[in-house]
């Protein structure tokens, strides 16, 4: 088997995690960046490789895991690096693609991912071409919204329970702590306890083949014991502390990653009230 390595020019390395649980160090790009770097073909000892051409291509690609046996290339770019020929001792080959767009983020999910690669394809007539791929991950920065509104909602049960609660706002960035409080205007049933979870929900597909996972990702206690009228319960939740994403909507018309605030109380008899809110989450670029 000959030998294809392939390096990235003056990018930072971050851990990917596999399909399969490993974790490898990739490298980590944005939008609109000059992806360069080299790549090296190196024929066996005493061997060599006859070809008829060699390309590297930068692929991006969403993968359903529904649907394996197909990927959806977003982004398909392409550099031939040699014309046929013969190679007999190691050869690097320089490689740039300029200003690449790439709008959506590396996602690793429940029923999807979407991936950047870069597949080197050294063209052979007779034994098969020799193909290899470099994963790479890109995430993109938001600017602060411009708009950021409070949340205030009103949930009860008719003479038994009335809560109003109120977050700071409605967009959070990825190391953002959510501000809140919660108010119990009338109670009259036993609350035993109350928590604020966070939740993924990722819907991919479409019309009857429409897959819907939702992860419950952070749980917090709230309160533990029984709630007053007039009492006011403070929310502060870190959110640093959990492997968050981006919200993304109906990416390539594949797939939407959506999370939610959802509150839950739950009464002396074990039952169950609960009350969910819709939140966008959003990548800040962090000050140097």
């Amino acid at each position: 088997m000959q030998k294809i390595a392939s390096r990235f020019l003056l990018l930072n390395y971050v851990p990917m995690k596999k399909e399969n649980g490993q974790t490898l160090m990739v490298p980590l790009c944005h939008s609109q960046e000059n992806i360069a770097g080299k790549i090296s073909i190196e024929p066996l000892q005493g061997k060599k490789v006859d070809h008829i051409g060699v390309k590297v291509e930068l692929l991006g690609q969403i993968e359903m895991y529904f649907d394996r046996s197909n990927f959806y290339d977003f982004a398909s770019l392409v550099r031939e690096l040699d014309v046929p020929g013969e190679i007999y001792e190691r050869k690097t080959y320089p490689f740039e693609f300029s200003t690449v767009e790439m709008p959506y983020e590396t996602y690793n999910g429940v029923n999807v991912r979407l991936r950047y690669v870069l597949k080197v394809t050294v063209t052979r007539g007779y034994a098969g071409s020799i193909i290899e791929y470099q994963d790479f991950m890109v995430s993109n920065y938001s600017p602060p919204p411009p708009i950021n509104n409070s949340i205030k909602m009103e949930v009860g049960i008719e003479d038994c329970l009335h809560i109003e609660f109120e977050y700071n706002k409605s967009k959070y960035h990825l190391k953002d702590v959510i501000i809140g409080k919660i108010y119990f205007l009338l109670v009259r049933i036993k609350i035993k306890n109350m928590d604020l979870e966070i939740r993924r929900r990722e819907s991919t597909g479409s019309g009857a083949n429409t897959y819907v996972e939702t992860e419950t990702l952070a749980k917090f206690e709230l309160m533990d014991g029984a709630p007053v009228r007039g009492e006011s319960i403070p929310i502060r939740l870190f959110l640093s502390p959990y492997e968050l994403t981006p919200t993304h909507r109906n990416i390539n018309n594949k797939f939407s990653v959506k999370y939610y605030l959802n509150l839950v109380l739950v009464d002396e008899e074990d039952r169950r009230y609960f009350k969910q809110q819709e939140i966008t989450i959003y990548r800040l670029q962090e000050s140097s």
